[in-house]
C-alpha cells in the first residue's frame, strides 16, 4: 500500500462501498489534511456514522485498521506536496535557526493548548482517586509506555504505591487482578491503541477507576474512562512519539504530581527526603 495513493484508491472503489462507507469516503476526500489529526470517533461523528463503519471503510481499502489508514493518508499527502514536510510546520528547507524557532513555537503552542483544555474539576478528581487508591497503576504502549515509566519514576519519589509493567502481557495480568480500591492511569495519545483499550476494558470490568491521558475527548479509550485529561499537541500518523506530544502529557503528569504532593505534603516531604538520600551516594 505504500506506493498507492489512497485518494485514488477511494475514488476507484467508491461505487462498491455501502452508503455509510460512502459518507466516510466523501468526508475523507473533502477534508484530507484534517483527518490525519482526528480520532476514529471524531471521524465517525463528523460523518454521522458509527466507529465500526469507519473501521469497515478502512478494511474496504485493504487496510488493517484506522491507524494504517491515517498513515496512508499522510503518505499520499506527502507525495502530492512539492515541499516535503517533517510536520505540519517544519520543511526540509528550514535552517537550524528556523527549526529552533518552529520547534519552540510548536512546543509552547502544545503546552498552551493543554492548559486551555484543562478542566480543574477533572484534575482535582483524578488526584483524589490517586490519593485514595491503595495502588496506582500507570499504563502505556510504545512511546506512551516511556511516559508511563516517567510517571512511575516521578511518583515513586513520594509514594511506594505506584506500578508500571513494561510488557503488555504483564499489563493485562495486573489489570485483571486490580480491585476497585486501586486506580489505573492509562496514557495513549490516539486513544485507539488496541492493548490500551483492552487494559481499560478489563480494568472497567473489575470496577477500577480509570484516568486517561489522551489527545481526543472522544475515542475508544475514553469510552471506558471515568476521568479524561486532554493533551493539546497535534501529532500526525508519521510523527509517532513526537517530543511535543510527550511534553504535553508530561505537563499533565507534573500537575497531577504537584497537586498530589500538596495534598499529602507531610508524608510526601518525608518520602522525598528518604528517596533522595537513598541514591545520594550514586552521585559524584
Amino acid at each position: 500500500m505504500t506506493n498507492v495513493d489512497i485518494f485514488t484508491l477511494i475514488k476507484s472503489r467508491f461505487q462498491s462501498l455501502t452508503n455509510t462507507e460512502k459518507k466516510v469516503a466523501t468526508f475523507v476526500v473533502e477534508h484530507k489534511k484534517e483527518v490525519i489529526y482526528m480520532s476514529i470517533t471524531d471521524l465517525a461523528d463528523a460523518c454521522q456514522v458509527g466507529d465500526t463503519s469507519v473501521f469497515r471503510f478502512c478494511r474496504a481499502m485493504d487496510l488493517k485498521g484506522y491507524q494504517e489508514f491515517k498513515i496512508s493518508i499522510a503518505h499520499s499527502l506527502s507525495l502530492q506536496d512539492e515541499t516535503p514536510q517533517l510536520s505540519s510546520e517544519i520543511t526540509m528547507q528550514d535552517t537550524i535557526d528556523e527549526l529552533a524557532s518552529k520547534v519552540l513555537s510548536s512546543t509552547v503552542d502544545a503546552l498552551s493548548e493543554t492548559r486551555n483544555l484543562l478542566n480543574s474539576k477533572d484534575m482535582s478528581k483524578a488526584v483524589d482517586e490517586m490519593i485514595n487508591a491503595e495502588r496506582i497503576h500507570f499504563y502505556g504502549v510504545g512511546s506512551s509506555l516511556l511516559t508511563a515509566m516517567e510517571a512511575k519514576n516521578k511518583f515513586m519519589r513520594i509514594t511506594n504505591k505506584t506500578e508500571c509493567s513494561i510488557d503488555t502481557h504483564l499489563q493485562m495480568m495486573t489489570a485483571s487482578l486490580m480491585t476497585k480500591n486501586e486506580v489505573a492511569v492509562i496514557i495513549s495519545y490516539s486513544g485507539s491503541t488496541k492493548d490500551s483499550i483492552e487494559i481499560a476494558k478489563v480494568a472497567k470490568e473489575r470496577g477500577v477507576p480509570i484516568i486517561s491521558i489522551t489527545r481526543f475527548a472522544k475515542s475508544p479509550l475514553t469510552k471506558y474512562s471515568d476521568i479524561t485529561l486532554i493533551c493539546g499537541a497535534n501529532e500526525g500518523p508519521l510523527q509517532g512519539g513526537s517530543i511535543t506530544a510527550k511534553i504535553s502529557q508530561l505537563y499533565l503528569l507534573d500537575l497531577l504530581f504537584a497537586e498530589y504532593f500538596k495534598r499529602t505534603n507531610k508524608e510526601s516531604i518525608v518520602n522525598r527526603e528518604r528517596t533522595a538520600k537513598s541514591v545520594i551516594e550514586k552521585l559524584l
